[in-house]
């Protein structure tokens, strides 16, 4: 099984950008595609980008088209989520996932280990 760590949140301002990070452990990484959710206080986990096993196919929820951009490197087993033009809704608790499967998905039951999560703020 792959365990994830991710890093990179902190406070930062609105129009910031931000890079996390997710560290994977094991040896099958490079088969499944990976995730990005998020948790904001109060609500329920929602997604935030998919890319597929080699990286070739991505997918974003329709608030982050154009500002978010995900990324794996497979030789590292690391995935990463660049945030551009971060809004005070950005602000949440971020997860690293990995699928089920090599393609990419967007269901949070269609992922199968999780990180940790990694804290983003962005408050004026």
């Amino acid at each position: 099984q792959v365990q994830l760590v991710e890093s990179g949140g902190k406070l930062v301002q609105p129009g910031d950008s931000l890079k996390l990070s997710c560290a994977a452990s094991g040896n099958t990484f490079s088969t499944y595609a990976m995730g990005w959710f998020r948790q904001a206080p109060g609500k329920e986990r929602e997604f935030v980008s998919a890319i597929s096993y080699r990286g070739r196919k991505t997918h974003y929820a329709r608030s982050v088209q154009g500002r978010f951009t995900i990324s794996r490197d497979n030789a590292n087993n690391m995935v990463y989520l660049q945030m551009d033009s971060l809004k005070p809704e950005d602000t949440a608790v971020y997860y690293c996932a990995v699928a089920g499967s090599s393609v990419v998905v967007t269901e949070l039951a269609d992922f199968t280990s999780w990180g940790q999560g990694t804290q983003v703020t962005v408050r004026a």
